[in-house]
């Protein structure tokens, strides 16, 4: 790989720093670096230089239009976050992506800032070819009114039906491939990829995955029946989930915590697979069991 694209996160610590350090690096070593935003330098809104001289960008869009034609890889500096949202916005250019973690707890960022000469390593791998690429199932959301589609949107990790009020319970009624499965009383409902279910699916106490399997998971969160346990279904089954209840105003969808729609009475949330995955650059040295193993131990 010779030609990258850099996108850093504005509000994680060192980013700035570290995305400066990145691109001297790979320049250094006769590859081409573009930073988010340099290729966009007339002062908008969305980009503006920082005081290090790199362009700030505040993160609610990465314009895949503007990716140069011949980036091979990109790479993300900030946390999980950083790399879904990467990951949606430029899901059409199917690139290799590789995250490096500027915090304490990240599942999908390949490499850390904190050890020393970590970065420069995963970078000579990457120059060098040394690296697995595997691809990340991804989940198709569409919101439903009637015969109307509200929303439709893509997730890496999850997408959620949540409550709006603390104090509100929602009812749910569960579909699978056309038949009515069950219904829940809970606060929300969680449908996560494998990539997924060590996030928000891991804290409402669902399985965690192998984040190269091809499956679905339902998880409700803080369900009031003793009986509602999470199901794992399989990745070409087409889930449905319907809002029951009176109230027109309690709930909405939430697609990787960047987008939400507001849910009625009646409106469906029909998700499915995506043809769309997103591509992982995966270091030789790093497997998910040692990944998880240090993470659960933290």
């Amino acid at each position: 790989m010779k030609h990258f694209y850099l996108i850093w996160n504005p509000q994680k610590a060192g980013t700035e720093a570290m995305a400066e350090r990145i691109r001297r690096y790979l320049e250094t070593r006769g590859c081409v670096c573009t930073v988010r935003g340099e290729e966009e330098k007339s002062g908008t809104s969305d980009h503006f230089q920082g005081q290090g001289g790199l362009p700030i960008a505040d993160m609610k869009h990465t314009d895949p239009s503007r990716v140069p034609r011949d980036t091979e890889c990109v790479i993300t500096l900030g946390g999980d976050g950083t790399l879904i949202r990467a990951a949606r916005d430029l899901s059409s250019l199917q690139l290799p992506m590789l995250g490096v973690n500027m915090g304490h707890l990240g599942y999908l960022t390949q490499a850390s800032f904190q050890e020393p000469g970590e970065v420069a390593r995963m970078i000579d791998d990457l120059i060098a070819g040394q690296f697995q690429l595997e691809k990340r199932m991804m989940l198709g959301g569409t919101v439903l009114r009637k015969d109307t589609v509200l929303k439709e949107a893509l997730a890496l990790n999850e997408i959620l039906i949540s409550r709006r009020e603390m104090p509100k319970i929602l009812n749910l009624r569960l579909y699978v491939n056309g038949e009515p499965l069950c219904q829940y009383r809970a606060d929300g409902m969680i449908i996560a990829t494998p990539t997924g279910s060590t996030a928000y699916n891991l804290s409402a106490g669902g399985p965690i995955v192998e984040p190269s399997a091809r499956m679905t998971i339902l998880t409700p969160i803080c369900p009031h029946e003793l009986n509602s346990r999470s199901i794992v279904l399989a990745a070409e089954d087409i889930i449905e989930i319907e809002i029951l209840g009176n109230d027109d105003s309690g709930q909405l969808a939430v697609f990787d915590g960047w987008e939400a729609v507001n849910l009625k009475v009646a409106d469906r949330l029909r998700v499915e697979r995506s043809p769309v995955e997103t591509v992982m650059v995966k270091l030789h040295e790093v497997s998910f069991v040692d990944n998880l193993r240090s993470k659960l131990a933290e």
